[in-house]
């Protein structure tokens, strides 16, 4: 199966993300991006950029550019930091919440740039962000290292090409174990609609009161569907949920 993934170099522009002894965080995630977008597209991926020039967006523009690009997977690359140079060290990776596919890429990628030498923080769920919140498909943001740690700047400089190289690694090897293990997601759907303005009010609701739903377009029908959950228990607590909300609900597999 051929993937569409966006890659998004956090901040830009007018917004340089944070800052430590003139270094920019900006210039950064737009180096990574580039570098894990070129090994991804040499192995068949079609790359889609938020931006590829030092240019402002907000996080909204942000998840447009990628809602309309039809993408699989959205990836934001950001670094992280703390409120006094060289307070923490460490990778970590956030997500919208901990289902899917995206959850195991999630963990592929702190585990390999844990590999060069990075504190594995770990995956956190961060729902409120525009970007996870916002984007149609499974969504992530990674923090490579802390900008105001020393320890983890020399790591960044010291291995950029083995950072891209590790995480375009662990996307290929997640993707691939999906293609050749097919797992079945049980799902949530709330609506299927040939109007896509009322898929995407439904969309928007849910998003707004706490729901991970996204929208698939499907057999000429905009489908709402909420979360991505192996186990059908785990749905099935979904759907009571929505139900209790007022939401009338089916389970559906992909």
């Amino acid at each position: 199966m051929a993937y569409k993934i966006v890659l998004d170099a956090g901040h830009g522009g007018t917004d340089p993300g944070a800052i430590y002894k003139e270094r920019k965080e900006k210039d950064d995630n737009l180096a990574l991006t580039h570098a894990v977008g070129k090994i991804l597209e040499d192995n068949g991926v079609d790359v889609v950029y938020t931006r590829t020039e030092d240019v402002y967006q907000t996080p909204f523009e942000k998840a447009r550019i990628a809602n309309q690009s039809g993408a699989d997977y959205f990836i934001s690359f950001h670094r992280n930091s703390s409120p006094e140079d060289n307070q923490y060290q460490g990778v970590e990776v956030l997500v919208y919440d901990k289902s899917g596919l995206k959850y195991e890429m999630a963990q592929n990628i702190v585990g390999a740039l844990g590999e060069l030498g990075f504190r594995e923080i770990g995956v956190k769920e961060r729902p409120g962000l525009v970007v996870l919140r916002r984007t149609r498909m499974p969504a992530l943001l990674i923090e490579t290292g802390f900008l105001n740690s020393d320890e983890d700047n020399k790591l960044y400089d010291e291995k950029k090409n083995e950072s891209a190289e590790a995480i375009a690694g662990a996307i290929l090897g997640t993707l691939s174990e999906e293609t050749i293990e097919a797992p079945v997601y049980y799902r949530v759907q709330t609506g299927a609609y040939r109007n896509r303005e009322n898929a995407d009010r439904m969309l928007y609701q849910l998003n707004d009161v706490g729901y991970p739903a996204f929208l698939l377009y499907e057999n000429d029908l905009y489908k709402v569907q909420v979360g991505a959950f192996q186990q059908i228990g785990n749905a099935i607590n979904m759907e009571q949920r929505l139900r209790d909300d007022g939401y009338s609900t089916v389970i559906v597999t992909k």
